[in-house]
């Protein structure tokens, strides 16, 4: 049986997630950013909290471990980076480990950049991808602790997982991103295409995830970084991925 998964609004615009397997009743949240709308999905569910996956180190991703652990006793799975002294952890974790909730298997991805310690997880079986703020839909994250070819490998590692998976990123900057990339690629069909599909879900006050990575292969000018198209945009024909993966965050940046 696939895994079933609640998406919700965190503090003002981060995602929360919880993936459950319904046969065995374990239920996993992806990261915690604050305890109080995860408490309300899990009991809107009837589910009990077994475990948190933390991605990275961040406040606004670990910020509701503590009051979780306290009222379910549930394990905490972090990235093996004992730098972050990210507290309440039970377990770390490196890449290709491979985390069980109930009968579910997450495994762990390394996808340093945003911060060094960054990990995804990938449910294989479910066909889901947990990349937090490493890849978000037709953006990526700021590069704060890693450097530009460090990232653009993660995002590598990233775009090499099926069309058919589904990306579930750690933030609602959906919108903001199409209005960057559109600066870049204006002609470029799929991202017009989910420029109107956001545009309607931000209408009715629905959120932009998941999305299908195939999707975001087109449409994300982030992910193509090594496409001569792209490089020449930017007037940087000949230059390597990374530099001109570098360009494209600073645009961002400066946005």
């Amino acid at each position: 049986m696939a895994a079933e998964i609640r998406v919700f609004t965190c503090l003002t615009d981060n995602f929360g997630y919880l993936i459950h397997d319904d046969a065995t009743g374990a239920t996993a949240s992806i990261d915690a950013p604050e305890a109080g709308p995860i408490i309300k999905a899990l009991e809107r569910e009837s589910w009990t909290l077994t475990d948190i996956l933390i991605t990275h180190h961040h406040g606004d991703h670990v910020g509701g471990v503590a009051e979780l652990k306290q009222r379910y006793g549930c394990r905490v799975v972090a990235p093996h980076d004992k730098t972050t002294k990210i507290a309440n952890v039970d377990q770390r974790v490196a890449n290709a480990d491979v985390v069980k909730i109930g009968n579910l298997l997450a495994r762990v991805l390394e996808t340093p950049g945003h911060t060094l310690d960054h990990v995804s997880y990938v449910f294989d079986s479910d066909k889901a991808l947990f990349a937090a703020d490493t890849l978000f839909s037709i953006g990526c994250g700021r590069v704060f602790e890693g450097n530009y070819p460090m990232m653009w490998d993660s995002l590598l590692k990233l775009r090499a997982l099926p069309d058919d998976f589904k990306l579930y990123c750690g933030h609602e900057y959906t919108a903001s991103n199409i209005k960057f990339a559109l600066t870049v690629e204006p002609d470029n069909p799929a991202l017009k295409a989910r420029a109107e599909e956001v545009a309607r879900l931000r209408a009715d006050d629905k959120p932009t995830i998941p999305v299908l990575l195939g999707e975001e292969k087109k449409a994300n000018v982030f992910l193509r970084a090594d496409d001569p198209a792209v490089a020449a945009k930017l007037h940087m024909k000949g230059a390597k991925a990374a530099e001109v993966f570098g360009e494209l965050r600073e645009r961002k940046n400066k946005s």
